[in-house]
C-alpha cells in the first residue's frame, strides 16, 4: 500500500469519526462497493439514513432544550446517545424516535447529565477511529460489517454478525485505550 493510500484511509477514518459509523465516501462506483460489502440490505442501508436524518430533523423542530443527541440507525434498530438535561425530555425524544416510520426497536441511552464538553467529544471520536483502526487491522472479521459509537468513553456496537466475529470484536474494543465499557447491540446469523 502506497503512503498516499494509507494517508488518505486515515483522513477518511478521522473525518468520520465523530459520527460514529465507518465512513462512507460515495464516489460513483465506489460507493456501491462498500454497499455491496454491508450486511444490510439495499433498502435497509438507505431505511438507516432516512431514520437517521428524520430524527435529526423532527428532535430540532420539536425540542425546546438544551441537549447533545446522537441517533444512529443499523438495520432499523437505533440508539440514541448523548446527554439531555431531564427525564422528561429523554422519553420525549425516545417516542419521537420510535414513530418514525420503519423504527424497529430503540435503544435510548441518553445520560441525564449535564452536557459533554467539546473535549469530551473529541476523545469519544479518537476513541472511535481508534476502535475502526484496530478492526481493519484484525481479520478474525470485516470492519464493513460493525457500526462503532463512542458517548462519554462507552463503545456501543452495531451490526449483522455471527456470535465468534461479536466476541472478536467486542474482544478488540474492550482492549482499546480509553475505551470504559463496551455495549454490543448486534443482531446474529448463527
Amino acid at each position: 500500500m502506497t503512503v498516499r493510500v494509507v494517508s488518505l484511509l486515515l483522513l477518511v477514518l478521522v473525518s468520520g469519526s465523530l459520527q460514529g459509523c465507518f465512513p462512507v465516501v460515495a464516489v460513483g462506483v465506489g460507493a456501491g462497493v462498500l454497499i455491496a460489502q454491508d450486511r444490510r440490505t439495499k433498502n435497509a442501508y438507505v431505511d438507516d439514513q432516512k431514520i437517521e436524518t428524520k430524527a435529526a430533523d423532527l428532535i430540532d423542530k420539536q425540542i425546546n432544550s438544551v441537549m447533545h443527541v446522537n441517533v444512529t440507525s443499523y438495520n432499523h434498530n437505533v440508539l440514541i446517545s448523548g446527554e439531555v438535561l431531564d427525564e422528561s425530555t429523554k422519553t420525549e425524544i425516545g417516542k419521537i424516535i420510535s414513530g418514525i416510520k420503519n423504527v424497529r426497536d430503540v435503544n435510548n441511552d441518553l445520560a441525564i447529565s449535564n452536557i459533554s464538553s467539546l473535549a469530551s467529544r473529541s476523545n469519544d471520536g479518537l476513541i472511535t477511529s481508534n476502535v475502526k483502526l484496530r478492526f481493519v487491522n484484525d481479520k478474525r472479521f470485516s470492519a464493513d460489517h460493525i457500526k462503532v459509537v463512542t458517548e462519554n468513553g462507552t463503545v456501543y456496537l452495531m451490526g449483522i454478525v455471527n456470535h465468534a466475529e461479536a466476541d472478536a470484536a467486542t474482544d478488540v474494543t474492550s482492549t482499546t485505550k480509553g475505551v470504559q465499557r463496551v455495549i454490543s447491540m448486534f443482531e446474529y446469523l448463527d
